[in-house]
């Protein structure tokens, strides 16, 4: 916790397939182990959130993804000390040969999201995206530039 300090940025990604199954993964550790959740990890320096997303999702299952858009968001404090914020993604699969980090995670499949459900093992958030995903979707839109006096070396706005 000391290396993220009282503010933390996360991102996470439901990651689906042509036919509609949803890439999930079972953590070794944290409030999630055992469950049923989706790929995750924290924002590094030098890079946009997006681009955050796809990278903890390749590490963590090896499935390259395109970007769909935002779903939302998830902000929380942590025994009144800690700041804790999630973006959620949606990716597309541009394949199906996971190779599972096994160092994170007991395992990583794609599965239909009625099958996620009747498993007893799905998370809080699974079960509520499963049950409520909304449809509309932020949009990336990197072609905008606020002025070169900002510095900025990425810009991403996600727009309706």
């Amino acid at each position: 916790m000391e290396k993220r300090g009282k503010v933390w940025l996360a991102v996470s990604g439901l990651v689906t397939t042509g036919d509609g199954r949803w890439l999930v993964v079972k953590k070794k550790y944290g409030g999630l182990k055992g469950k049923w959740s989706l790929p995750a990890g924290f924002v590094n320096a030098g890079e946009t959130v997006d681009q955050a997303v796809q990278r903890e999702v390749l590490e963590e299952t090896g499935i390259e993804t395109e970007l769909v858009g935002m779903l939302g968001m998830r902000s929380g404090v942590i025994r009144g000390d800690i700041s804790d914020n999630m973006i959620l993604f949606a990716l597309q699969a541009k394949h199906e040969n996971i190779v599972c980090q096994d160092k994170e995670l007991f395992e990583a499949r794609f599965l239909h999201p009625e099958n996620i459900l009747r498993d007893g093992d799905a998370s809080v958030l699974i079960r509520h995206l499963v049950e409520a995903l909304p449809k509309a979707r932020l949009r990336l839109d990197d072609r905008v530039n606020p002025g070169d006096h900002f510095g900025y070396t990425a810009y991403h706005l996600f727009l309706p």
